[in-house]
């Protein structure tokens, strides 16, 4: 019987979902000029890049495994 129920209120749609028009606080608080400067551009982002962090996450690694094997060979 639930799964009757079920399927009858998502048939005749009591179920309606989200609002179709999203709010934002961000948008109604501020004046749009600031709204431009706060959307980042990806071709000027001089942040740190995915390789950059492979690689620190790499030597990373290594220096773990070096620290380990110092700790193994010399207590």
């Amino acid at each position: 019987t639930d799964y009757n129920q079920l399927g009858f209120n998502l048939r005749s749609n009591i179920f309606q979902g989200g609002a179709l028009k999203a709010q934002s606080l961000m948008k109604d608080s501020y004046t749009p000029d600031i709204i431009k400067k706060a959307i980042r551009d990806p071709n000027n982002w001089y942040g740190r890049k995915t390789d950059e962090l492979g690689k620190w996450h790499q030597k990373n690694a290594l220096n773990l495994n070096l620290q380990k094997a110092f700790e193994d060979k010399y207590g």
